[in-house]
């Protein structure tokens, strides 16, 4: 049976570590033999004994791992302390099922042991249940790069849903968006004399949007897929914010001279260089924050974060250019 849910804490999520695990493994203890560990194997039917926790008889904290391999060749005399791996890999009882799995093939392991907060005990993932859970995320991948939510089944649910539903699953995104619109014609409006004052500063106005955007769309897609997979959280996010800010320096530095030269303005150049490297630093960061705020939230950042990554970081490039013109203008 199934670990129960009164043991790992309240409100463990379906989609929890805890909920692949299983009770019903044999477990062995460090000071026994292992004569004794194969006289009980054969008391009852396990729902796996290809691993086997190795516990404390006490406290029931986790101290090891064995493999049935080196119960079936060892002697009778061997002690379990002697053959079990003392490191291996274990999981918190919270974490997501995805990246549960993602540890199991990392560190090459066939099953994973779950453990409470204090290191005890809870219950085994049985090798079946992390295959299960391998094809059942590759299958929801799949659906999402075909732009259906969840699984194949939730696909065809989706191609078929009746008209309401299809509005309460699209129409409120789209809202944001154009709420967004209306507020970035608010901040146009708002900055109207900057722009009567140099019009060419209008021609810029969608290329820095549309690069500010595309820099963040590769950002928080490299962030989405690494939470999917279980990446490290903090050498992940340095990486990116490093990569954003070199990219928004480099964009700078190209962007400079072309409009100088192209146009004959060098407060114009300045002021759209300027611009560009704050709307990808802010980019960057909306892009890396957004999805881990979202997941940490236990929300699907896959779905949630395009929409509003795009709506926030067109109102910041927009404010970002036009306070730099605005401060840059004002002091000729």
């Amino acid at each position: 049976m199934s670990v129960d849910a009164g043991r790992i804490g309240q409100g463990a999520a379906f989609e929890s570590a805890a909920s692949l695990a299983t009770d019903t493994v044999p477990l062995a203890y460090p000071d026994e033999s292992v004569a004794a560990l194969r006289a009980r194997l054969g008391e009852r039917r396990w729902d796996c004994i290809s691993d086997i926790p190795v516990v404390e008889r006490e406290t029931r904290h986790l101290v090891g791992l064995l493999q049935i391999e080196e119960v079936l060749a060892a002697s009778d005399e061997s002690a379990i302390a002697t053959l079990m791996d003392v490191d291996p890999p274990t999981v918190g009882h919270g974490i997501d099922r995805e990246h549960a799995t993602w540890k199991a093939v990392q560190h090459r392991e066939s099953a994973l042991v779950v453990i409470d907060d204090d290191g005890r005990y809870l219950g085994l993932i049985p090798p079946h249940r992390l295959l299960e859970t391998l094809l059942a995320e590759h299958d929801e991948d799949l659906s999402r790069l075909g732009g259906f939510m969840k699984s194949a089944e939730a696909a065809r649910h989706a191609t078929e849903e009746a008209l309401p539903w299809r509005l309460w699953h699209r129409l409120p995104w789209l809202m944001i968006g154009l709420a967004g619109a209306f507020v970035a014609a608010g901040i146009m409006g708002r900055y109207e004399d900057t722009l009567s004052h140099m019009l060419v500063l209008s021609l810029f106005v969608p290329g820095i949007v549309y690069y500010a955007d595309a820099l963040s769309t590769q950002t928080e897609t490299v962030v989405v897929r690494g939470l999917s997979i279980g990446m490290p959280l903090r050498r992940m996010l340095l990486r990116e914010a490093g990569t954003g800010l070199l990219i928004a320096l480099l964009t700078a530095l190209v962007v400079y001279p072309l409009v100088r030269f192209g146009w004959h303005d060098a407060t114009l150049a300045l002021i759209v260089a300027l611009s560009l490297f704050c709307a990808c630093t802010v980019a960057t960061v909306v892009a890396i924050f957004l999805p881990v705020l979202l997941w940490r939230m236990k929300l699907d950042p896959a779905f949630a974060s395009g929409p509003l990554a795009t709506v926030i970081q067109d109102l910041l490039s927009l404010l970002s250019y036009f306070a730099i013109a605005t401060a840059l203008l004002s002091s000729k």
